[in-house]
C-alpha cells in the first residue's frame, strides 16, 4: 500500500513500483488506508510521514496492530521526523526526499529480497 498525499509524487511512485513488477494500491491519506489494511493483504506499507488527518507514523502503528506481517517503509522530506519514525518502527526503512525513483525501487526490492517476484504494496 502506498500512502502519499501529494498526487504527483504518488503517481510517480506508483508508476515506478508497477514497472518493477509490484502490485500497488494507493491512497491519498492515512485514514483512507485504515479499512484496506484490515484486510491483511499487503506485504509493504510505503507511507509518507507528514500527511493531513493521520500522519505516516500513526498509520504505521495501526498497521503493526492489524497486519503485523506487513513491512513498513517511510518516505519524508523532513529530517526532523526521522527520529520519531525510527523510534516507532526501528526495523522500517526511511527514504528522505528527494530521492531517485530507481533508489526507491532498489530499496523496496531489498525489503523483499527473499520474497516472491510480485509483491502487494
Amino acid at each position: 500500500m502506498l500512502a502519499e498525499d501529494d498526487t504527483t509524487m504518488r503517481t510517480y511512485l506508483k508508476c515506478a513500483l508497477e514497472k518493477a513488477g509490484h502490485n500497488v494500491t494507493e491512497v491519498d491519506r492515512g485514514t483512507a488506508a485504515l479499512p484496506l489494511l484490515a484486510s491483511g493483504h499487503f506485504d509493504l506499507l510505503l507511507t509518507d510521514i507528514v500527511m493531513p488527518e493521520m500522519d505516516g507514523i500513526e498509520l504505521a502503528q495501526h498497521c503493526a496492530r492489524v497486519s503485523p506481517h506487513t513491512k513498513i517503509m517511510f518516505i519524508t522530506g523532513f529530517s526532523a521526523v526521522t527520529v520519531k519514525a525510527r523510534q516507532t518502527a526501528p526495523d522500517a526503512k526511511i527514504l528522505s526526499k528527494p530521492f531517485h525513483l530507481g533508489d526507491l525501487v532498489k530499496e523496496v526490492g531489498l525489503v523483499f529480497e527473499s520474497g516472491a517476484a510480485m509483491e502487494q504494496i
